[in-house]
């Protein structure tokens, strides 16, 4: 695949509408907000708030505990769960408060979103400013966000029986899902943006920011579940994994049972094999983005195309980074700064990837 551009730009076909400035503050302000709750969420996991909260109630659960008394039963509650009595046995009050802290933060900008997001909406329906085929992607938006929402739920009710931790595959769900409503809106706000774009090709170029788009996305995938296998804490080391390219126990054929895969966290057996996934997924995105972006940059470039092959360039070095730094201080916990900052890093590359894919794909509303 050998990049070059065409010397025929040309514009969208069609008559686009063109949206009113507060329905792209409103869609910009959106984006802001489910970024936010990724790295609230990310907070809410590396510091294991997640599970405090035992109930989920959507009107009810607006209000947190307002006097001692219901402090007291929302504690007991969750001193009946297995996170409490297999790892957090004898954890003060104080403590307590810290981690549904994050998990009532967590929900209550969930609901947030729901008001900023319903409300301008009809609004915007009633003085006409949302055709047909926005609001068609509207109401994918609101869909995904409700598929996020119930399996954050089911993921929660996973760490509830038996198991001190969420599932990490549901985990994984969660996340991959909340990424999709992201990416699904981000790629909306480019068309209510720019619906008369300037349509330019590179030979090959189409072909080339699809398949690093997936790929990103598969890493971004097999992130989530190497955060909810706290894989990381078994290797901790770069380049190397504790001494070895491969781990022995990927090695030994009697580790490849259903049983390794459903019980991840009886055995090393997992953790080796999505971290050897996850850092062999890194290095191919690394290499294949820098190979289509030296080959891209020889030619005659837009000039906002370009800047965006800087930026997605420059943010993937510091996601990489990013990377390491989390793993080798994954000792004995997981960081998390670190772990925050590279999860919002992967929202951040994945949205320059889209914005490279929406300058060479023509958008269909």
């Amino acid at each position: 695949m050998n990049p070059t551009l065409s010397n025929r730009p040309s514009t969208q076909p069609g008559s686009a509408k063109k949206y009113p400035l507060r329905v792209k503050i409103w869609l910009l302000t959106g984006l802001v907000m489910i970024f936010m709750q990724v790295v609230i969420g990310g907070v809410t996991r590396l510091t294991g708030s997640g599970l405090s909260i035992t109930k989920w109630e959507i009107i009810t659960g607006t209000i947190p505990p307002l006097n001692a008394a219901q402090w007291e039963e929302a504690f007991a509650e969750y001193q009946q769960t297995p996170q409490y009595q297999k790892i957090n046995e004898g954890m003060t009050m104080g403590a307590f408060r810290f981690i549904y802290f994050w998990e009532y933060f967590h929900r209550l900008w969930a609901r947030l979103m729901g008001f900023v997001f319903v409300l301008p909406l009809m609004f915007f329906i009633w003085k006409g400013d949302v055709d047909k085929p926005l609001l068609r992607r509207l109401g994918i938006v609101f869909l995904l966000a409700a598929l996020v929402a119930s399996f954050g739920w089911i993921m929660v009710a996973s760490g509830l029986i038996n198991r001190p931790w969420v599932n990490a595959y549901k985990l994984t769900m969660h996340l991959s899902l909340a990424f999709l409503l992201y990416a699904y809106l981000l790629w909306t706000t480019f068309i209510v943006l720019y619906p008369q774009k300037a349509v330019f090709h590179i030979s090959g170029g189409k072909r080339w920011i699809i398949a690093l788009t997936v790929l990103a996305a598969v890493q971004i995938m097999l992130g989530g579940v190497m955060s909810g296998m706290k894989a990381g804490l078994y290797y901790p080391t770069w380049p190397d994994m504790a001494g070895a390219w491969i781990p022995d126990v990927l090695l030994s054929a009697s580790s490849w049972t259903v049983e390794n895969f459903v019980d991840y966290d009886k055995t090393p057996f997992m953790a080796a094999l999505i971290q050897l996934l996850h850092r062999t997924t890194a290095y191919l995105l690394f290499i294949l983005t820098l190979v289509f972006f030296f080959k891209a940059i020889k030619q005659v470039l837009p000039p906002i195309f370009k800047t965006t092959l800087f930026l997605l360039i420059s943010m993937l070095i510091i996601q990489v980074l990013l990377g390491i730094f989390t793993l080798i201080n994954c000792i004995g916990t997981v960081p998390v700064g670190l772990g925050v900052w590279h999860q919002a890093g992967a929202l951040l590359l994945l949205s320059l990837y889209l914005l490279s894919a929406y300058q060479l794909v023509k958008p269909r509303n």
